[in-house]
């Protein structure tokens, strides 16, 4: 049997401000309308006839992966929760356990990142199939990806000896290099781009990860000993976690191991690590510009620009990458992508919120923008998706107005219950306990006015809650 096992980890901070921690690049729609983790899915449907989907994915981050995995049909994969990060080792530790509980140790897991590009996904799936019928020989298998450029943004891998059956044996994995020598590494036909893509058995890895990183497979035994579920969640042991090393796959296992292999493997890969990627994916201009949104170039070279919700006009720019969103602009020259990242972390250092979230905030229920806010109100834009509801809640600081746009409104306020619809509003006091659901079928939206001494979202008392929320 066939285990997908779907890392949907990520912070953020490359692709910053068009991701942030709280929404990072997998949960994107940056080339069509489905984002990279639903694309994922897709990609790794139909490699073999009896397969199965796990996800293994942070806390914060749990609601958005459980919608977008219901949006790509996968809405009975489970999902593991870590309460920590503790990078990829730790990660594919759980989904090996949990695989070899459920399947035993000869299921073959495929290891893959959400947030990458694959172009050509049937040539995925092929070399999947080679993969896997080698992992069942007791192999780790890494795809290493032909380089096509001296890219000084991937680790390599250096092939050994060819095995026979189309892999080669592992010379050694190199780290990030400087142009030279990547250079080298191209003109050589020796390396190969470090992917993050595995396959190997579940009792193969657990048996390595023993030898080579035995605290990390013990914290995840206990942590996973000490687990419950929660609806489609599974919910580890947090104490027992967050002892676990941190380490990532390569260092903890690949590296270590003899039994590792790399499979060639050339379908379109990218892991879209900045946003030099971004700017491939349109059709550049006479003068080499490529632009989405409403932008207006004028003598504009090697430019790319993505305006998301206002005009950006341009004049005179050379080499440059500009990205507009709502609350934040970044303006960049190429060569300095790579510290974007540096950015992000600086301003999440200072507690800066567009570090965190954008100004659509997603929640289990639905959605909220902010508006507009000055030192004693703040006004969101709320969308609360059919069927669904907000927890049963007061605030002690702040009373709302909430005005209907679009759908039907349950409001529950104290003891009274009423139903408002388009253009009818409704009035919650300070400390009045109060509930908003959507009993119809669209998308209800409203207008939300808070007033108050404080705004903040930590301003809430929960008495109710249907998806498991704490106060």
């Amino acid at each position: 049997m066939l285990t997908c096992v779907l890392l949907t980890g990520g912070s953020g901070t490359r692709l910053w401000p068009l991701s942030r921690r709280d929404f990072p690049k997998q949960f994107l729609a940056l080339d069509g309308p489905r984002s990279l983790l639903e694309d994922t899915v897709a990609r790794l449907a139909g490699i073999d006839a009896d397969q199965g989907l796990l996800a293994v994915g942070g806390e914060a981050h749990r609601f958005i992966v459980r919608e977008h995995l219901d949006r790509a049909g996968a809405a009975t994969a489970p999902v593991i929760l870590e309460p920590v990060a503790r990078n990829t080792a730790p990660a594919v530790a759980l989904a090996a356990l949990a695989a070899q509980a459920q399947s035993g140790p000869d299921t073959v897991l495929l290891v893959s990142p959400a947030d990458h590009v694959v172009r050509d996904a049937q040539a995925f799936r092929e070399a999947a199939r080679r993969a896997a019928a080698i992992a069942a020989e007791g192999v780790l298998v890494t795809f290493g990806i032909r380089p096509d450029r001296a890219e000084t943004g991937y680790g390599y891998i250096q092939a050994g000896a060819a095995r026979g059956d189309g892999a080669f044996e592992i010379a050694r994995f190199v780290e990030k290099p400087d142009q030279a020598t990547a250079e080298q590494y191209l003109a050589s036909g020796e390396y190969s781009w470090n992917a993050g893509v595995f396959v190997f058995t579940a009792g193969t890895f657990l048996e390595e990860l023993r030898a080579h990183a035995p605290r990390i497979l013990e914290a995840c035994e206990a942590a996973l000993a000490g687990a419950r579920q929660d609806g489609r969640f599974m919910r580890l042991d947090a104490q027992a976690f967050a002892d676990c090393p941190e380490d990532s796959i390569d260092y903890a296992v690949m590296e270590k191991t003899r039994r590792a292999v790399v499979l060639p493997l050339d379908c379109g890969w990218n892991d879209v690590g900045s946003f030099a990627y971004l700017a491939e994916l349109g059709q550049p201009d006479a003068q080499g510009n490529v632009h989405r949104g409403d932008v207006r170039l004028a003598d504009c070279r090697n430019t790319s620009v993505q305006a998301r919700s206002r005009l950006v006009a341009g004049i005179g720019l050379d080499d440059l990458v500009v990205v507009e969103t709502d609350d934040a602009v970044l303006v960049c020259h190429k060569d300095r992508l790579q510290q974007v990242k540096a950015v992000a972390k600086q301003l999440d250092g200072q507690g800066r919120s567009e570090a965190v979230h954008h100004p659509e905030v997603f929640r289990p229920w639905g959605s909220y923008e902010g508006v507009d806010a000055g030192p004693r109100h703040q006004v969101k834009r709320i969308v609360v998706k059919p069927g669904e509801k907000l927890s049963l809640q007061m605030h002690h600081h702040r009373a709302e107005h909430w005005i209907v746009v679009k759908g039907t409104a349950k409001v529950t306020c104290g003891d009274k219950t009423l139903m408002l619809t388009e253009d009818q509003s409704t009035y919650i006091p300070l400390g009045t306990t109060h509930r908003l659901e959507n009993p119809g079928k669209i998308p209800l939206e409203l207008i939300e006015v808070q007033t108050g001494s404080y705004l903040g979202e930590d301003d809430i008392v929960r008495f109710e809650d249907d998806y498991g929320r704490s106060a």
